[in-house]
């Protein structure tokens, strides 16, 4: 197929890889994950949640990076190219505009919780939370999320950073930022690790997160387990898509997509073995989400030789983190304003950062001005919810999980076989049967499950 769109590629695989590895690594990687595994059967879950990346998000992300190196385009322009290809209807374009939809509400929320770990760093570093007790911590974070101007000033900072990235382009911007900040990410990572095996309590983590308890595993640990998996390795936003659509064609996709998976989830269980040897070593609550980081954590590492120090390093961690993420959200966003209004990306990229971060707003007033407004109390589905709170679960429980199914679906019965053969690759062809049956049968099953779990 004519390459109209892409005019630029990956300079080599391993950076496209590096690159990609950034796009699944996330905030939620460095807790959610490990929490997870811990609370719901340990080393059990992890066996499940394996599975469920290799039977579902794998073969989705497989897919995706498919449709983006075959069409060439944005993530609505690769559907609606392909789409006229296999002489199918060009309302398969909205599938791209759902990604690019969602990925743009999912930039506005992540960039003000990127921000709180901004503005996290200077305090840790001049030890504010040395010797803290959890009521001080606690008033602190209060105090961050009570001021709508210093949330919003912190979540443009941060939305500075990945505006100045994307609007480099692939090789200038996006490239450059990888080769340092993934390589970085795992040394640091590494370090906290060996931190947390010296100064806390490693033996009851290694318990926590890998003794198997298979008495937990049920129909809703099955169903968390590949919740989890789905959104970790971050298929269905597009940003895949978009990735791959600057892929040469002599990469093997599905090999890549499995060391993308591979390297998602061992940041995840490298991320336990560095927080929990603290939480425990400290008797604090490991089951703590959002909380973990910025208020269980912090006392931690106030309360430890050599706090401030490694205590800095895991919240720059923290922030190269969503960096990688946040850098390959807004590629998508930007690849279809690019194509669709024929605008250069050095003018396209601002645009859509201004209007990220104004969205972003809605976050940024939820946690103070509207924190007691609650729109949709009336249905008890959204009962207590803010109005983020509403958009992440519009986001990240409808949105991607109906462009999931809609991908698999796509890739799975829509493409012509010799063209998704064609980009499989000959040197894994004999995956080639077994991807298209997950693809076709079991991928949409898991996924609507999830979808209906959640709307439930």
């Amino acid at each position: 197929m004519q390459q109209t769109q892409v005019t630029e590629t990956w300079s080599s695989k391993m950076v496209f890889l590096m690159a990609a590895v950034g796009a699944a690594v996330g905030l939620g990687n460095l807790w959610k994950f490990p929490y997870t595994a811990g609370v719901s059967g340990g080393a059990a879950f992890v066996v499940v949640y394996l599975g469920a990346v290799a039977l579902v998000a794998a073969p989705i992300m497989i897919a995706e990076l498919i449709i983006g190196r075959r069409g060439r385009r944005s993530p609505p322009g690769s559907f609606s190219a392909l789409a006229a290809e296999a002489k199918a209807s060009p309302l398969w374009r909205w599938v791209g505009i759902i990604n690019v939809a969602a990925v743009f509400i999912i930039l506005s929320f992540y960039s003000v919780v990127a921000g709180w770990a901004l503005a996290y760093l200077p305090k840790i570093a001049v030890g504010t939370f040395t010797g803290a007790d959890g009521e001080l911590v606690s008033a602190e974070f209060a105090r961050l999320t009570a001021s709508p101007g210093v949330l919003a000033l912190w979540h443009a900072i941060f939305m500075a950073l990945t505006v100045f990235i994307v609007g480099r382009g692939i090789q200038g911007g996006i490239e450059k930022a990888v080769k340092f900040l993934m390589p970085a990410l795992f040394v640091m990572l590494v370090l906290l690790v060996g931190y947390a095996a010296v100064a806390g309590d490693f033996g009851q983590a290694i318990t926590f997160l890998f003794q198997a308890d298979f008495s937990k595993i049920d129909a809703d640990i099955v169903l968390t387990a590949v919740g989890q998996a789905f959104f970790s390795v971050s298929v269905a936003m597009g940003l895949m898509i978009s990735y791959g659509s600057y892929l040469p064609a002599d990469t093997d996709i599905p090999r890549a997509a499995l060391i993308i998976a591979g390297a998602d989830t061992l940041v995840a269980l490298l991320a336990g073995l560095a927080i929990f040897p603290l939480v425990f070593a400290n008797g604090l609550d490991p089951a703590e989400g959002a909380g973990l980081v910025f208020i269980t954590l912090p006392i931690a590492f106030g309360h430890m030789p050599g706090g401030v120090l490694f205590g800095s390093l895991f919240f720059l961690l923290l922030i190269v983190s969503a960096l990688t993420s946040t850098i390959a959200v807004m590629e998508p966003i930007v690849a279809w304003a690019d194509e669709h209004k024929g605008w250069k990306r050095k003018f396209t990229t601002p645009i859509a950062g201004l209007a990220a971060w104004l969205l972003g707003l809605v976050t940024v007033f939820s946690f103070n001005w509207w924190k007691d407004y609650h729109p949709l109390n009336d249905f008890e589905t959204f009962a207590g919810k803010t109005v983020f709170d509403l958009l992440e679960y519009l986001a990240t429980n409808i949105m991607l999980p109906v462009g999931g199914i809609l991908i698999a679906v796509f890739a799975g019965w829509i493409m012509h076989r010799a063209a998704s053969r064609e980009e499989f690759g000959e040197a894994t062809s004999v995956l080639y049967g077994p991807w298209r049956f997950l693809l076709r049968y079991v991928c949409p099953i898991a996924v609507g499950a999830v979808l209906l779990a959640s709307l439930g």
